[in-house]
């Protein structure tokens, strides 16, 4: 005879098997990387870049683990900028979920897709560059973070604590900056000091508007970064040889040589990016998502490149320096 109560389990444990089964297969989600140095850099669990590394540690904390929930397909230009466009095309042909870029590779993806969302990790100026039609109602493929929230005033008021005087201030800028260098212009009229804008089109220009800035007299510069983060070692090295205390919007500009950087914490900035994709992985469309600013900044000064310029840092300075490279 058989026991009912054996039967009824084993009857609950076939359902229970037969169920699980049927369940469908959980979906891995495929993330687009792109990175401006080298792909080395940001593959893998445990990417060496810091900012990847900090998204992928936003993920996890949102409960999304690598190789389980998603799995990374990372590009990086090697500090190319000609091959941003490439490297955004091979993304979107790879169909991935979403894609996450930093500023100055965005141009190319918007290019390249209208229908991968596409979450900003840093957008300089997202509506001056046509990203989004405004920060509160992107409208498009593209959301995230921009790096508005610092505004060029403050940096303008800081290059000039370091270099106080009457010659003016060389503004080295690309074109998708507009916002950004009008709000410059605007801070310098308000404040009574003299701005030399220098655009810059391409790489080929950036020594000739060096040269620009030291037939002008110019004391101080102020560099508006765009696609120009490419070139952040050169623009150091022109800016040491120039003999111009100059000032940058990211550390980047600082590690490789920079006197000053104001701005972003982009470490943080990819962080947080990791929230638009659990939203978009949940459903969300990035056309109702709102472009959200930094929260995060720091202030990082080069010891080392003021004593190649002979310059001082005021003791007012270096006591809000978030960190001091000697």
């Amino acid at each position: 005879m058989i026991d009912r109560r054996s039967f009824l389990t084993g009857v609950a444990a076939l359902v229970a098997v037969r169920a699980a089964g049927a369940q469908p297969t959980r979906k891995v989600y495929r993330i687009g990387i792109l990175g401006l140095g080298a792909t080395s850099d940001i593959v893998g669990p445990q990417p060496r870049n810091p900012a990847t590394h900090g998204f992928l540690r936003g993920l996890r904390e949102l409960g999304y683990m690598h190789g389980e929930h998603f799995v990374t397909e990372a590009r990086g230009a090697e500090r190319r900028p000609e091959r941003y466009p490439g490297l955004a095309t091979e993304l979107v042909q790879l169909q991935v979920d979403v894609i996450v870029a930093p500023g100055p590779m965005l141009p190319a993806l918007k290019q390249a897709t209208s229908t991968i969302p596409v979450v900003m990790a840093g957008a300089i100026d997202p509506v001056g560059e046509g990203l989004v039609r405004s920060l509160g109602h992107p409208g498009g493929n593209f959301t995230g973070l921009s790096l508005q929230g610092v505004t060029v005033a403050k940096r303008l008021e800081l290059l000039k604590e370091l270099v106080p005087g009457a010659a003016a201030v060389a503004v080295l800028r690309e074109p998708g900056t507009l916002g950004v260098w009008q709000q410059a212009e605007a801070a310098a009229r308000e404040r009574g000091w003299k701005l030399l804008s220098l655009e810059v089109r391409d790489a080929g220009e950036i020594e000739g508007a060096f040269k620009a800035a030291t037939a002008a007299r110019a004391g101080a510069l102020l560099v508006i970064s765009g696609g120009s983060l490419a070139q952040a070692g050169r623009i150091a090295e022109l800016a040491a040889r120039s003999r111009l205390p100059a000032i940058y919007s990211l550390r980047t500009s600082v590690d490789v040589g920079g006197l000053i950087s104001y701005g972003s914490d982009i470490n943080d900035l990819w962080r947080r990016a990791a929230g638009y994709v659990d939203k978009i992985f949940k459903g969300a469309k990035p056309a109702d998502l709102p472009v959200e600013q930094p929260t995060k900044f720091e202030l990082v000064i080069n010891m080392k490149a003021a004593k190649a310029l002979g310059l001082t840092i005021p003791p007012s300075v270096l006591l809000r320096a978030d960190e001091v490279i000697q």
